[in-house]
């Protein structure tokens, strides 16, 4: 990576003038000076020479690494790219098999498929993971499930499938935004007398986001006003166009209730994840996921992992993040008590103090010395990089991170206010780009920016972008604190222009709303001279003299504009905070209603 030039001048006796080196488009401040073979605190002083504060395991981008190279002597240079087939190559290999990605060929065997069931509230998913757990009890298991961890395994004719438990979509995705993909395969449970709902949406938007493979089973069958055909058109409208309809998503017609077609699912999901080849290599330590952690009255804290490459055993030490335990015990989902647990095989182990989370990756070391070690330098790594874990994606810095390799795809939530709107919306995306970056349209809705949308953007690296809605208080406060970009537009061509100009690196600097406050309007007051003011009670954050605001009724806005004047009793104020009472006007504004909320916000450059 670093080549040097023989040239040496009387102000560099090191000779490190003219040496050139290759760096990355964002890299550490360790990791620039170990390139420059020069001490770390050499970079840091020269950092702070040019008005940068920034310890040693904090990021600079290749214009700083440059303008610091520079005034040491060096020339800093982009790095050059990996072979374009190399990098195609890696793509391609599922986040889930992260973990045989260096292993030696000769050693990997063939392990069960993780299959998590996904579906609308009431079309059966219980019922049906109910129904193939009894299909698996072994005569003489009286009660059979006698524990719930989070995941089971069941053994048909000798071959065996793994079953995530999850709540649902939103746990699903909640786990990927924490860097795991643990499914091999998603089963999608359909009613066949109800069809596609807002729910089964979702769950197809996270499925695709993972890319993960999806197989339809149409449950209720054996219902009198069951339709199958209709609910096969509104999955065709959504993209799933099934096998018996020419497309290539197959669909298992079951009825759970009734226990029938369980088994003709079963042996599609060994029929499609057999094409996969699913590989993993069980003689080695440990590695893989955690399912779902929690504090069990009689046992402590109980931790559900997924083994996903190597076998756990009774005795082993684990590191899940900054925490680390001895496996004093393990179950399956029986409660049955394990010796050792290999690939694609979920278990509950005791041996922790406190309880990791859903989504973390865990794998098994030496010793608890060795776990200690990697422990504290996690945990002094997170602090000195201010516990910042994850760089969103941003519209702003698309271009560059495309041309960095780090992207090839500009993923998007897309919300509007009415149907008619998404359509040539969409239709204008999909035109956009090259082969080099293109626009994936992970959602496409109406209504409201939710929470939902937000969590499948952290999960995906997606950017929001909404057409003539809002934003809910939740997912505001989660954007924010994840960083996701939230884009709101009024005007069609405004979007279209700005994510044409983000995929070409034109895009100008934008603004966001910031909300710093809400007010309830209690009383209206009529003032001669100056129109009505709204007597108000400050609800959260604070109001002030120079902000803007919006008055949303009934969840619809009726007012965009400025604060003119704000008043606590007769004395004109500069800010009033949350709990106390105040008198606002606005220009141009005089129809106030009891029990509107006014929205103070300004506005934040964000590029």
């Amino acid at each position: 990576m670093v080549t040097t030039h023989a040239k040496r001048t009387a102000n560099h006796p090191t000779g490190v003038e003219g040496r050139v080196i290759e760096v990355p488009p964002a890299l550490t401040v360790r990791e620039l000076a170990a390139l420059m073979e020069i001490s770390p605190i050499d970079v840091i002083k020269e950092l702070m020479n040019n008005g940068i504060m920034a310890n040693i395991n904090q990021q600079i981008d290749f214009d700083t690494a440059a303008i610091v190279g520079a005034e040491m002597g060096f020339e800093i240079v982009p790095e050059t790219p990996e072979e374009e087939e190399v990098a195609e190559a890696e793509e391609v290999v599922p986040l889930r098999e992260r973990f045989i990605a260096g292993e030696d060929p000769s050693k990997l065997e063939p392990r069960p498929p993780v299959v998590t069931v996904l579906g609308h509230v009431d079309h059966g998913k219980t019922t049906l993971l109910d129904a193939i757990r009894e299909t698996n009890v072994v005569t003489g298991e009286a009660g059979g499930i006698t524990q719930h961890i989070g995941a089971y395994q069941v053994e048909i004719a000798g071959r065996k499938i793994t079953f995530l438990d999850t709540p649902g979509h939103e746990a699903f995705t909640a786990m990927r935004a924490r860097g795991a993909q643990v499914t091999d395969l998603a089963i999608l449970v359909v009613a066949a007398d109800d069809g596609v709902m807002p729910q089964t949406r979702e769950a197809i938007d996270h499925a695709r986001a993972a890319h993960v493979p999806i197989m339809i089973a149409l449950n209720k069958i054996d219902k009198p006003n069951a339709n199958p055909d209709r609910v096969k058109q509104e999955l065709a409208d959504v993209g799933l166009v099934v096998e018996d309809w020419g497309g290539d998503v197959i669909c298992v017609p079951i009825s759970a209730k009734q226990r029938q077609g369980i088994e003709d699912l079963l042996e599609n999901i060994f029929l499609v994840t057999e094409v996969a080849e699913l590989k993993a290599n069980p003689n080695r330590p440990a590695q893989g996921t955690v399912i779902e952690g929690k504090m069990d009255e009689r046992r402590g804290v109980m931790v559900t992992l997924l083994v996903q490459n190597g076998t756990l055993h009774v005795g082993d030490v684990v590191v899940i993040g900054e925490k680390y335990g001895k496996v004093r015990a393990m179950f399956n989902d029986r409660g049955e008590r394990m010796r050792e647990a290999g690939p694609s095989t979920p278990v509950a182990i005791l041996g922790f103090h406190s309880v990791p989370a859903a989504g973390d990756l865990f794998e098994v070391v030496e010793s608890e010395r060795v776990a200690r070690e990697i422990v504290n330098k996690r945990t002094v790594e997170r602090r000195e990089a201010g516990q910042q874990v994850r760089r969103a994606v941003t519209l702003d810095d698309i271009f560059q991170r495309m041309q960095a390799g780090e992207v090839k795809e500009l993923n998007l939530v897309l919300k509007a206010d009415v149907q008619g709107s998404i359509e040539p919306i969409v239709k204008s995306l999909e035109d956009l780009g090259d082969k080099d970056l293109k626009v994936r349209i992970l959602r496409q809705g109406t209504g409201n920016i939710s929470e939902s949308d937000i969590t499948l953007a952290i999960a995906s690296s997606a950017i929001v972008v909404g057409f003539q809605v809002g934003i809910d208080a939740a997912a505001q406060r989660l954007a924010d604190a994840e960083g996701v970009d939230v884009r709101i537009y009024d005007v069609i061509y405004k979007l279209i222009d700005d994510i044409d100009k983000a995929l070409q690196g034109l895009l100008e600097p934008t603004y966001q709303d910031v909300v710093i406050g809400h007010a309830e309007v209690r009383a209206v007051f009529r003032i001669s001279n100056k129109g009505n003011i709204a007597g108000s009670y400050v609800l959260d954050g604070q109001v002030t003299r120079n902000a803007l605001a919006r008055i949303r009724r009934n969840g619809d806005e009726v007012y965009n504009g400025k604060v003119a004047s704000l008043k606590r009793f007769t004395e004109d104020v500069r800010e009033v905070a949350a709990g106390y009472e105040c008198g606002i006007g606005l220009e141009g504004f005089n129809d106030f209603k009891e029990g509107d909320i006014i929205e103070f916000y300004k506005k934040e450059r964000v590029s």
